[in-house]
């Protein structure tokens, strides 16, 4: 239990539910800080902020660990086991959170497709002049029969694909974005919010919606965020518009 922690949201007059709300975090995060999970880097320096004390008086046991080497480069904000583990307030605020571009790259995305209210936010961002580009498989393409077979789905991959067009091709009427399709052997599905990715690994044999998911934060232009952005600008070039 780390009682500090609590004796701070105590004097400060926050609530569990406060801290969530401003983190945008789930309540039950904030509940294992308190029973003495260490969050991460980036969450420990916003608490400190929020609670107008210091790191160290939060954590004592940090001033005494071994000293770690900070890495430049990309920073890893969270990790998930498979991407439906990621919350939805997750995937909310980091399309709400870009200011200059959207990228998604996958073969059908058909679980953001269906979020009527995340499609709303892409659309929204457009509108505000955030560029936005979403990168689908070719239905049509051997790649996407070679895809639907590992997964065992056989032509079910193909009509995910065109099922969730239904749900993407209006946003082509809107300014600033584009839909392009793809005929690539896709090893990892990104998400993508001006410096901030979600990063869907695939596996063989196993459905994207089962694969691990890894949020990143770039911070230099040789670091592992900028490899997958680096690889969704190799497939746009090699895509071309939907019909």
């Amino acid at each position: 239990m780390n009682d500090t922690l609590r004796r701070a949201l105590t004097d400060a007059g926050l609530s569990e539910a406060d801290i969530a709300t401003r983190l945008d975090v789930d309540p039950k995060t904030v509940q294992r800080w308190i029973a003495g999970r260490v969050p991460y880097p980036r969450y420990r320096s916003e608490l400190a902020r929020l609670l107008e004390t210091e790191e160290a008086d939060l954590w004592p046991r940090l001033k005494t660990s071994r000293p770690r080497v900070e890495q430049p480069g990309t920073e890893i904000i969270a990790t998930y086991p498979h991407r439906s583990a990621v919350p939805r307030q997750a995937w909310q605020h980091l399309f709400q959170s870009a200011d200059h571009e959207i990228g998604i790259l996958v073969y059908a995305g058909l679980f953001l497709a269906e979020d009527l209210g995340l499609l709303r936010v892409i659309a929204d961002k457009a509108r505000e002049g955030v560029t936005v580009r979403i990168l689908l498989g070719n239905p049509d393409g051997p790649r996407i029969a070679d895809r639907g077979a590992d997964e065992g789905l056989g032509d079910a991959m193909a009509a995910k694909i065109r099922n969730a067009l239904v749900f993407y091709r209006p946003l082509c009427e809107i300014d600033g974005i584009a839909i392009r399709q793809h005929d690539t052997t896709l090893y990892t599905s990104i998400y993508r919010a001006d410096d901030e990715l979600m990063i869907n690994p695939h596996v063989y044999g196993v459905p994207a919606a089962q694969a691990p998911v890894i949020h990143l934060h770039k911070a230099s232009t040789s670091d592992m965020a900028s490899t997958y952005l680096d690889s969704f600008e190799r497939v746009w070039a090699t895509s071309e518009p939907i019909d």
